[in-house]
């Protein structure tokens, strides 16, 4: 019976860590290892077969971009497959900042995809993880490049943010669930990385899973408190918000509102 009650008690300390918040999400800490690039580069990776996923199996739904996960074929997934042993074999600091920035958020959300196709059907790419206690696999590796094992945290937290620092990369790494900014329709190429982010900010922040009028406050993602660092102060944040917010949602903004923060992490298939 002891035993049995011990039991018990890990499972419900289990469940109760399950449901908290990332509240603590990984700081930006720069991995000088990738800070290198070649200015004069003229070196263009081919992210044809990232662009070919996204044409056949992105979907818009009600709730926004959904990938159609169940139809990929076992052609596509090998596809998929290939194009990431493609990146592998790069040397990322031998491209230009722009083709750097493509490689880099193409490889993410690539990865993300494959990850999630690995392992289908799953209700939450918060069930995978190689950990005991892990509820995602954000820090499992799951590329090699130059030898290096990276993690998609390593990707967003130690290469993205601390080398572009841009609040923007939010919005255009996607983490395969609802509450996360959309995939975006065109994969990312060197040339429409300036256009890509603003199109993924502004149509993030006029969904509601972005920014959600609420009676007395403001609903907003979960992203804003998690890397509130990345936004500023309050000011900040709204200041940004409304630089992209549709005329209805710039008036929610005006004033000084409060704000509660919520993240749906149901995985974003086509049902």
């Amino acid at each position: 019976m002891k035993g049995f009650s011990w039991l018990l008690r890990l499972c419900g300390t289990l469940l109760v860590l399950q449901s908290l918040p990332l509240s603590a999400a990984p700081a930006s800490e720069l991995w000088p290892l990738w800070q290198a690039h070649d200015v004069s580069s003229t070196l263009k990776p081919d992210h044809g077969a990232w662009q070919r996923m996204l044409d056949r199996y992105l979907v818009e739904g009600a709730s926004g971009r959904l990938f159609d996960y169940r139809q990929v074929s076992g052609q596509d997934k090998a596809l998929l497959s290939d194009y990431l042993k493609q990146m592998a074999a790069l040397d990322p600091r031998l491209l230009n900042r722009e083709q750097q920035f493509a490689y880099w958020v193409n490889l993410y959300n690539a990865l993300t995809v494959d990850l999630i196709l690995q392992h289908y059907p799953i209700e939450s790419i918060r069930s995978l993880g190689e950990g005991w206690l892990s509820f995602g696999p954000w820090d499992d590796e799951v590329i090699r490049v130059q030898g290096q094992a990276l993690t998609l945290n390593d990707i967003e937290h130690r290469i993205l943010r601390p080398v572009w620092q841009d609040p923007r990369i939010h919005y255009i790494v996607n983490c395969a669930s609802l509450g996360c900014p959309d995939l975006a329709r065109d994969a990312l190429d060197g040339t429409n990385n300036e256009t890509q982010l603003e199109l993924a900010a502004r149509r993030f922040i006029n969904q509601d899973k972005g920014l959600q009028s609420g009676g007395s406050s403001l609903r907003l993602s979960s992203i804003y408190d998690w890397y509130a660092v990345d936004f500023g102060d309050a000011a900040g944040l709204v200041a940004h918000l409304k630089q992209y917010a549709e005329p209805e949602r710039q008036r929610w903004l005006e004033g000084n509102p409060s704000f509660s923060f919520g993240y749906d992490w149901q995985l974003n298939e086509v049902k």
